[in-house]
């Protein structure tokens, strides 16, 4: 979430209009996240998150919000468009396909535990269970394909070693084609920005967080649901050094398994996968950095993150 598209007041309120939502009271833009235009909205009625599809077309949006219905359906804590008074949940704000959500309750997790780490692990079995009988398909736009071809196009901007690295990463997962795999529908980004928490108390009358919302869904895909562990497991269970946390790690897992149990093939590619999901995002973040986008608020994320957690995975499958 950033903002590239910027809003007066009157063209919000002109906006909403077009809604049940009464009148604008005041609102801000977001600055977590990288791909689409987004504001909190207050009115009369209520707290509401405006986004702007910067990157996604019209047609486009289609399998992204049939994908929220289909898991709101079925119990999955993401948020949903609401629709206008002509029940309508795609609408156009500045020439660009928008839609406003409600905003759910809860707040960033903060210093992550094990507890978060189990809750994000079951959530996203549970998506994993939830979008079987999800027919819509979506072709993963940043495949291995799409890194070996923006990877060598960013090579000459690289210093020697980070170059000499990404390339040999590169050739290793080409080389090294993981076999067949449960696939699916996958969220594909399911990052610490990307999940609220709530607190609550424990029946030992303990406080507890509940993971209370789902987020951003827009780069969700068909491909291995191994894959999607394995982008959650980077961002949620590394250190500061881009090691693996063995007791976030395994409380992932455990909340992982407990909807969905992995296979023995996929707990044989799990070191190979560790590595090619680490390869997606530090090659999507070198290139943001090396070509940063325009915007008002917007914010590029840190490669060297992803560089360090690819070398550790790499020197722990040595």
């Amino acid at each position: 979430m950033s903002v590239y598209t910027s809003i007066s007041p009157e063209q919000l309120g002109a906006f909403l209009q077009q809604f049940d939502l009464g009148e604008l009271q005041d609102y801000e833009g977001i600055t977590d996240g990288i791909e689409n235009s987004n504001y909190f909205v207050n009115t009369t009625s209520g707290s509401y998150v405006l986004t702007l599809f910067e990157k996604i077309s019209a047609a486009q949006l289609r399998y992204f919000f049939d994908l929220q219905l289909h898991l709101y359906k079925r119990h999955i804590p993401c948020p949903c468009p609401i629709a206008d008074k002509q029940g309508q949940i795609q609408t156009t704000l500045l020439n660009r396909p928008a839609a406003i959500f409600p905003r759910l309750p809860g707040h960033g997790p903060g210093q992550i535990n094990a507890q978060h780490c189990f809750a994000i692990g079951q959530v996203l079995g549970q998506i994993h269970h939830a979008s079987s009988d999800f027919t819509a398909q979506r072709h993963n736009p940043r495949d291995l394909d799409w890194m070996t071809q923006t990877g060598t196009q960013i090579l000459g901007q690289l210093l020697p070693d980070k170059a000499q690295l990404l390339q040999q990463e590169l050739d290793y997962q080409n080389q090294n084609q993981l076999p067949e795999l449960p696939s699916g529908t996958i969220h594909a980004d399911l990052f610490r920005d990307n999940v609220l928490f709530e607190d609550s108390q424990s029946q030992a009358e303990q406080q507890t967080e509940r993971l209370s919302a789902v987020l951003d869904l827009y780069d969700a895909c068909s491909d291995r649901l191994l894959y999607d562990l394995a982008i959650t497991v980077n961002d949620w269970c590394t250190d500061d050094a881009g090691d693996l946390h063995p007791g976030l790690t395994t409380a992932m897992l455990k909340g992982y398994q407990q909807e969905r149990a992995l296979t023995q093939a996929e707990q044989k590619a799990w070191s190979q996968m560790l590595r090619l999901a680490a390869l997606r995002f530090w090659v999507s973040r070198l290139e943001s950095a090396l070509n940063p986008p325009s915007g008002e608020l917007t914010q590029t994320k840190p490669p060297e993150v992803y560089q360090a957690i690819l070398q550790q995975h790499i020197d722990r499958s040595d």
